[in-house]
């Protein structure tokens, strides 16, 4: 399984911070954003590459940090080509390009035989998140469930719900439906950008767009991933510290950079 690190973003809201450098490859104590949820990533069995996919502004400096790392797993960087916010290809086409990369390098489940009980697919995560919890726990949900899959929490806030995906599930978690920023949220399951999808649901990501799907947010995919295959959903664990401002930034350095 290979995993996926969305990447190409412009974090514009973090000023003059990211105006010429990457959010994720932002320090946090002695290590980065993305070098924190790698060092986790990389321990688990089933994956056997990370991919991530970033801007053409910021590829230099995503391949001098990678040829720096040490990981067990390689670490492939994609340049999306793009230079500017307004330029961007949105989430899911960034996500397309990883899959072009890999089908040109070797079709997912060609690559090599997979291992007993191995899963043959994508993991797919942004990179702008300190998780506490590790993913393991979710490859175990995907291997158990033999769906594609998608993380979830309870959030209480209709306010915060008016603001991410939402989903419905039923008592096994099969995702019955969801819906990208209700202003009438259906329950209190909030989604993070953190999804697995099995490589016989592949063909059905890599025609998404061209079939209506949004191309921006990951959640978008997500969403038409649920309207036309089975997805369950894994209740995270733990929590998690989302870093979309400069005031997450400080405050994540502040708790989490004595680590």
């Amino acid at each position: 399984m290979k995993n996926i690190v969305i990447a190409a973003g412009y974090a514009t809201r973090l000023g003059e911070l990211t105006k010429n450098f990457p959010k994720p490859l932002l320090k946090i104590g002695k290590s980065t954003i993305l070098g924190r949820m790698l060092d986790d990533i990389d321990t688990i069995d089933d994956i056997t590459e990370h991919i991530i996919v970033t801007n053409h502004k910021f590829a230099h400096i995503f391949e001098q940090w990678a040829a720096e790392q040490h990981y067990s797993k390689p670490i492939s960087i994609i340049d999306d080509g793009t230079e500017t916010n307004e330029t961007r290809l949105g989430a899911v086409r960034d996500l397309l390009l990883a899959l072009d990369y890999i089908d040109k390098k070797a079709p997912i489940g060609l690559d090599s035989p997979p291992k007993q009980g191995e899963l043959e697919g994508v993991l797919v995560v942004a990179a702008d998140n300190l998780l506490f919890f590790p993913f393991q726990e979710f490859v175990d949900f995907a291997k158990q469930k033999q769906t594609s899959c998608i993380m979830c929490h309870e959030q209480p806030s209709i306010e915060k719900l008016q603001r991410t995906g939402v989903i419905e599930v039923d008592e096994q978690m099969r995702v019955l439906s969801m819906e990208e920023k209700p202003q009438e949220p259906k329950s209190h399951w909030a989604v993070p950008p953190f999804y697995i999808y099995l490589e016989k649901d592949l063909d059905l990501v890599r025609h998404s767009v061209e079939n209506g799907c949004g191309k921006d947010a990951p959640g978008n995919l997500a969403h038409y991933m649920v309207e036309h295959t089975v997805m369950h959903a894994w209740p995270m664990s733990a929590g998690r510290f989302d870093i979309g401002s400069l005031d997450t930034y400080y405050k994540a350095i502040e708790i989490y950079g004595k680590d």
